[in-house]
């Protein structure tokens, strides 16, 4: 098969570099397998192993430095029968491990080459995470102050089942290539060569030394019996397959017009248990109802069980592009966390802005029209404020009418919790 390597944009490195060997022998594993062009993607990142994809007519993904194997990981699962091919440098292995970690256990069916070279050869020759600590390298001492790392070591232990370790300068390297790219699950080739225009100039490194390195350590060449699993994709798709289908999303058509015609922005203040963020749900599914854009945003504490809840509601009958609220229709202050954590909010009330303010919640100064919600004196357990302002507020005509939060409960709810909630919305009493 003829080259997929571009004529236009020919590989180009520092005389005497290694990648340029790799590049040539991908070429040749490619041409040994019939792979055509739109067959493959190759997928970088930054440095001098991030022209990979420059070089060849292939689909091609060139990304943020270290994640390339994040890339990939997309294109194979949503492109299962494309041959993806990961071109990183050590520096950026170095950046992106947990990808590699993440790889390894994953077992999809990805072709990692890692063109390790003991530094970060295009920003300055510093160590990286398999320098040696006797080199000279561009920053310092530092390396003498970490280990470096053994890549074919870590894949082993993270569960590669399919592990290289070889010198760029060997004979068959594209026949090596060849049986990563051809094993069915995640592949890992640790190829080390020369980096010439940084790391050999301040250390003695020979294609002979690479060999003499290379055969102090455990020999890696290939299937990691012990790790050998399903490819994760196939697996996957398999148990996919097998799952009950998601239930369509909820449909609220529409079934009455809306109290006003212009656009409502509306502030549930409360705290934690008080089922904010719930009524604020119910509030959009009742604009629903009328045939209105809804958008909610929800704020609250890591700690779900105490602290401020807080829900912003927008409704309009035109198209919602942004969804911060600029000037509050309503604003219903539930509780006294909510309330402090927008104190921004209070002083740029207008007359026009209506408060809704449960008895006992003190809020701050404001221009804004208030008017009392006495929940307590009516009876409301606290974790029944939210929805009962919602029925004050349709009782008395504001944001929503009573058929749309009629409407909203029959979506939302069902059995017992539907007759609940049409009790707590049936007896409160209007805001006044």
């Amino acid at each position: 098969m003829d080259s997929l390597l571009n004529a236009a944009r020919p590989p180009v490195f520092c005389p005497g570099c290694s990648h340029e060997r790799i590049t040539r022998s991908l070429d040749r594993a490619f041409g040994r397998m019939g792979l055509r062009g739109e067959q493959i993607a190759i997928v970088s990142d930054i440095g001098c192993s991030g022209l990979f994809d420059t070089f060849f007519h292939t689909h091609a993904l060139h990304g943020l430095h270290g994640r390339a194997l994040t890339y990939a990981a997309g294109i194979k699962l949503a492109r299962p029968e494309t041959t993806v091919v990961v071109t990183m440098g050590d520096g950026g292995q170095g950046i992106g491990g947990a990808h590699l970690l993440a790889a390894c256990r994953r077992n999809l069916d990805l072709t990692l080459l890692v063109l390790n070279n003991f530094n970060f050869g295009m920003t300055g020759g510093q160590y990286s995470a398999t320098t040696p600590p006797e080199a000279e390298v561009g920053s310092g001492f530092l390396n003498r102050l970490e280990r470096p790392l053994d890549l074919c070591a870590v894949a082993r232990a993270a569960g590669a089942p399919y592990v290289v370790r070889c010198s760029a300068y060997r004979e068959d390297i594209a026949q090596v290539i060849e049986q990563a790219i051809a094993y069915r699950g995640f592949s890992l080739v640790d190829i080390w060569g020369i980096c010439p225009g940084r790391f050999s100039r301040r250390n003695r490194l020979t294609v002979q030394e690479i060999d003499r390195l290379l055969a102090r350590l455990p020999a890696c060449e290939g299937p990691v019996p012990e790790n050998e699993r399903r490819e994760f994709g196939e697996h996957y798709r398999e148990l996919a397959a097998r799952q009950k289908a998601p239930a369509e999303p909820l449909a609220v058509p529409r079934r009455t017009p809306p109290p006003g015609a212009g656009r409502e922005e509306v502030f549930l203040l409360g705290s934690a248990g008080q089922r904010i963020l719930t009524a604020g749900e119910i509030l959009c599914l009742a604009g629903m109802s009328a045939g209105l854009h809804v958008t909610q945003k929800n704020d609250y504490d890591i700690t779900v069980l105490r602290g401020p809840s807080i829900s912003e509601m927008i409704l309009s009958p035109e198209p919602i592009d942004y969804t911060g609220i600029a000037r509050p229709t309503v604003v219903v202050a539930l509780g006294p966390e909510g309330v402090a954590r927008r104190k921004a909010l209070w002083p740029g009330l207008d007359e026009e802005c209506l408060v809704l303010q449960a008895e006992g919640v003190e809020i701050p100064p404001t221009r804004a029209r208030r008017v009392a919600l006495a929940l307590k004196s009516q009876g409301f357990a606290r974790t029944d404020w939210a929805l009962a302002a919602l029925g004050a507020l349709a009782k008395s005509g504001w944001v929503i009418g009573e058929e749309m939060l009629r409407a909203a409960l029959e979506a939302r709810l069902a059995g017992a919790a539907l007759e609940a909630a049409r009790q707590v919305v049936g007896r409160v009493e209007a805001a006044r």
